[in-house]
C-alpha cells in the first residue's frame, strides 16, 4: 500500500465536503473545487471524526498503488486550496523590464521588440507588488494566487518560459526563491603574446 495514500485527510472547520459516487466537491472560504476520483480508488468521508479516507481496492497492483497516493495528494491539495489558496511569487530582472495587468491579460515588457501578452486563467489572480525594475538590482515583483495548485504552478511555468534567466547577468523571469547559477563572462587578455 502507498504510505501517503494510507494517511487520512483532516477536514478543517468551515470546510464542506460532498461525496456523490466518485465525485467529491469541497467548498471553503476561498472557493470551491470539484474532482472525479479514479474508479478503483474509493473515498469515505467521516464527518464525525472530520476525516477523508482514501482506499485502494487492489493493493497488489503497482499502478493502483501509485494512483492511491496521487488521489490522496490531489484531494489534500484541494482542501488546502479552498482553505488558504496557493501562491507563487515571481521576479523579473533586467533594466527597463516591467509587468502589468490589462483587461484579463498579463502584459510583459521584457526586452523584446513587442509586449508579450498572456491570458490569465480562470480562478487565478495576479498581484503586482513592484511593476517595473530599477536597474539590475531591484526586480519587478508579482505573485500568482489561486485555489488550484496545478493551474497556479502551470501559469507560473508559462510566464517563466517567456524569458528564462540567463546565466551571465541573471536577466529574465524567475521564481522568487530560485537560485540562478551564474557564469563568468569572457575574459580578454591584454597585450600581444
Amino acid at each position: 500500500m502507498s504510505r501517503i495514500g494510507r494517511k487520512p485527510i483532516a477536514i478543517p472547520s468551515g470546510i464542506k465536503v460532498e461525496l456523490k459516487d466518485q465525485n467529491i466537491k469541497i467548498t471553503g472560504p476561498v472557493g470551491s473545487m470539484q474532482f472525479s476520483c479514479h474508479p478503483h480508488i474509493k473515498l469515505k468521508v467521516d464527518t464525525a471524526a472530520g476525516i477523508i479516507v482514501v482506499e485502494n481496492e487492489h493493493p497488489e497492483n503497482t499502478e493502483y498503488k501509485q494512483l492511491h497516493g496521487t488521489m490522496r495528494s490531489l484531494i489534500s491539495n484541494m482542501i488546502t486550496g479552498v482553505t488558504k489558496g496557493f501562491e507563487k511569487k515571481m521576479e523579473i530582472f533586467g533594466t527597463g523590464f516591467n509587468v502589468k495587468e490589462q483587461s484579463g491579460k498579463l502584459v510583459l515588457q521584457i526586452g523584446f521588440s513587442h509586449a508579450v501578452e498572456l491570458a490569465i486563467p480562470k480562478g487565478v489572480k495576479v498581484n503586482i507588488a513592484v511593476p517595473a525594475t530599477r536597474g539590475d538590482d531591484v526586480p519587478a515583483k508579482f505573485a500568482i494566487f489561486g485555489t488550484d495548485k496545478c493551474v497556479v504552478g502551470e501559469f507560473a511555468a508559462v510566464i517563466r518560459k517567456v524569458r528564462p534567466p540567463e546565466p551571465y547577468k541573471g536577466k529574465g523571469i524567475r521564481y522568487a526563491d530560485e537560485h540562478v547559477k551564474r557564469k563568468v563572462g569572457k575574459a580578454f587578455a591584454s597585450g600581444a603574446a
